[in-house]
């Protein structure tokens, strides 16, 4: 096998074996903290210790019995999803607009759509901040959701765009030329077939604002206070372990949302 051609080129897989001892050690680099959080969420110990001395699930029982925990985290799932439902059809509807204008200046307004993943989110948070401060939107589900789906229509923006590179746009003006209206075309022919790119991009959306946290330590309080907020503050009063049992399950759906999209990419890829 390691004899084997790697590629349409001659270079084997025992070639690029160093290729692949690297990959496998950036991986390892980038995983193994996170990996060694799940362990520490069972540990029995009242303080964060690796490896544990004894198991015990404590952690997660204190997690669902505690008032604040809970309500932080319906906050931040309930401003995940409406974040989605905002900034999926916005950014599905700029990534077309985008993608079927002659505009000179589409360009430059693309930069603009996915500026918030160049500007540092600090910088970001400020400016929020002063401007929530006027509009008197501090610490409301409102601001939340704004602000979380402006750092999220960027990742919607960007797998529509994507998605729609490998569409091939006569099947819409056919199905115009035969009589469909432009939304009619788009509804029935464009994005069915754009289906997968949406969907990761809304499962991207969902997942950035489930774990933003730079920006609702600025603006997230009170009954309205962020799940990542919460344990931002857990981690700076005290170490709690229980902050570990939370990880430890948005790690789990973090991965399962992530084999979603993999999936969907995949039986997209099939089709094709």
């Amino acid at each position: 096998m390691l004899r084997s051609p790697a590629s349409e080129t001659q270079v084997t897989h025992l070639g690029r074996l160093w290729l692949y001892l690297l990959a496998a050690a950036v991986l390892v680099f980038l995983v193994a903290p996170v990996l060694v959080v799940v362990p520490m969420s069972f540990s029995d110990s009242r303080y964060l210790r690796f490896p544990p001395e004894g198991f015990s699930l404590r952690w997660y029982e204190n997690y669902f019995a505690s008032l604040e925990w809970v309500q932080a985290t319906l906050t931040s799932f309930k401003v995940a999803a409406l974040v989605t439902l905002l900034a999926t059809p916005l950014g599905v509807a700029a990534a077309y607009g985008l993608n079927q204008s002659r505009l000179r200046g589409a360009r430059v307004l693309s930069l603009m759509l996915i500026s918030p993943l160049i500007v540092p989110v600090i910088i970001l948070a400020i400016g929020v901040f002063y401007l929530y401060a006027r509009l008197e939107l501090v610490n409301t589900v409102t601001g939340l959701v704004l602000a979380h789906a402006a750092l999220a229509l960027p990742f919607v923006v960007v797998t529509t765009t994507s998605g729609l590179q490998q569409f091939d746009p006569a099947q819409e003006r056919a199905a115009r030329s035969l009589g469909a209206s432009r939304w009619t075309a788009f509804l029935t022919v464009t994005l069915p077939q754009l289906r997968g790119a949406v969907v990761s991009g809304a499962l991207f959306a969902f997942i950035t604002s489930l774990d933003e946290v730079v920006i609702s330590v600025f603006i997230a309080g009170g009954e309205n206070m962020t799940l990542p907020r919460r344990m931002f503050s857990g981690l700076r009063d005290q170490v709690d372990p229980t902050i570990a049992a939370i990880s430890s399950m948005l790690i789990g759906l973090s991965v399962v949302l992530l084999l979603v999209s993999v999936a969907l990419g995949g039986r997209k890829g099939g089709r094709g």
